[in-house]
């Protein structure tokens, strides 16, 4: 799946790529043959394989995201979660992560993040604990996993869910164990960017049936039928349960305050046809994130990215760089010679509560969340998806190189 030689002129390093296999081609056959479009028994496949590759017992798909985020967070209404109580988010991520907590009526409290990691710092998370506080979100941000153990114990202290924001984390391994299923319950965006995706889409992973009963209802506007499969998706099918609460029809019963989120057909054959070459998408960008990450050393003092730990395994979403005290130069001079070096790049987010406008409301001052606030100004990330190879990975590091040599006085 890498690409060719190529000239060094002709080289073009994109964010982001999507695969459509000839697997998806031929499911998205059926689905129009059949006009079959809204979620189906393809979304369940895809809820299944999802789940097989995480080591899950459930999965349910929804539309985006920041939908999987925010399902995850409504499912603690069921269990004595009110409107306005706190959910635990890192500073940094990107600003789904909070707009999530807010939709599903709570209130955001953020934390600081470590640096060297781009996650929450632990050190720093029982001390925004209040009587409020009601889950833990944290977010394994550019794939890299956060510190899960000591997460996990401070919430069963505390009686608290964890809910993880694995929304760029797929392929990650904490302990030898896949991200997204190492607590309550995992949120993964499928955006065309991600490792799999649907082109939109996200699903929500858990090892509780509860949960998984009460995220298909949510998904569907919070009504009373939630079966895994619904056997009145179909014409003229029957279903025993339809009328046996007093005659109301099941469908039309609401139990919650839902949302409409559901995935559809046609994105499920596209998740499916990643599905199946998971491994080999994930095994490319792997080589060529750790290519670019075991020689990132030699652009210290000046440049820095993260590393992979013992007991873990990063996820192969992009490359985070971020521009260190002791640079001459600027992010924006990095990130416009990289583009006309035909390099493309994205920001690493931002500070949430105080680099995010819409936050402003929440009251929080710039120098709050100094290590979040520093990668808001001083972060980028590169692709390294599966249709680049490991020529387009030198290239970036020489052209880094080049570039250190030209701007750092």
């Amino acid at each position: 799946m890498s690409l060719p030689a190529k000239k060094r002129k002709d080289l073009i390093v994109t964010f982001g790529t999507i695969s459509i296999p000839a697997k998806t081609k031929e499911l998205i056959n059926d689905i129009l043959e059949n006009k079959r479009i809204s979620s189906g028994k393809y979304v369940r496949r895809f809820e299944d394989r999802f789940a097989e590759l995480v080591r899950v017992k459930e999965a349910v798909a929804v539309s985006s995201g920041t939908d999987a985020d925010i399902l995850a967070l409504a499912v603690l209404h069921d269990f004595g979660a009110n409107r306005g109580d706190e959910v635990i988010v890192p500073a940094l991520s990107f600003v789904a992560t909070g707009n999530a907590v807010l939709h599903a009526g709570f209130t955001p409290v953020f934390v600081d993040i470590e640096r060297e990691t781009l996650n929450i710092d632990p050190t720093q998370i029982e001390a925004a604990v209040t009587e409020k506080t009601r889950a833990l979100l944290p977010v394994h941000l550019m794939g890299k996993p956060a510190p899960m153990d000591s997460i996990n114990e401070l919430a069963a202290r505390y009686g608290l869910k964890v809910i993880e924001d694995a929304a760029e984390a797929h392929g990650s391994l904490y302990q030898g164990k896949p991200v997204g299923g190492l607590a309550d319950m995992g949120a993964f965006s499928l955006y065309i960017a991600h490792i799999i995706t649907t082109g939109e889409g996200g699903i929500v992973t858990t090892n509780n049936e509860e949960y998984a009963d009460i995220l298909r209802s949510l998904r569907a506007h919070g009504r009373a039928c939630n079966c895994r499969q619904c056997t009145l998706s179909s014409a003229s099918k029957y279903c025993s349960k339809r009328f046996q609460n007093d005659g109301v029809d099941i469908r039309f019963r609401f139990d919650r305050i839902g949302y409409s989120c559901k995935m559809n057909e046609l994105e499920a054959a596209i998740g499916l046809g990643n599905a199946e070459i998971y491994q080999e998408i994930l095994d490319i960008r792997r080589r060529n994130l750790l290519y670019v990450l075991e020689r990132f050393h030699r652009f210290h003092p000046y440049l820095a990215t993260i590393q992979e730990a013992p007991g873990e395994r990063i996820g192969p979403h992009a490359i985070p760089i971020i521009v260190q005290e002791e640079a001459s130069f600027t992010r924006e001079e990095l990130a416009n010679y990289l583009e006309k070096k035909g390099i493309e790049t994205r920001t690493l987010f931002a500070s949430m509560p105080t680099q995010c406008p819409g936050f402003a409301f929440l009251g929080h001052k710039l120098g709050e969340f100094p290590n979040a606030e520093y990668l808001g100004n001083h972060g980028i990330h590169i692709g390294v998806h599966h249709n680049l190879g490991l020529q387009e990975m030198e290239y970036i590091l020489e052209t880094l190189n080049r570039f250190l040599e030209k701007f750092q006085r």
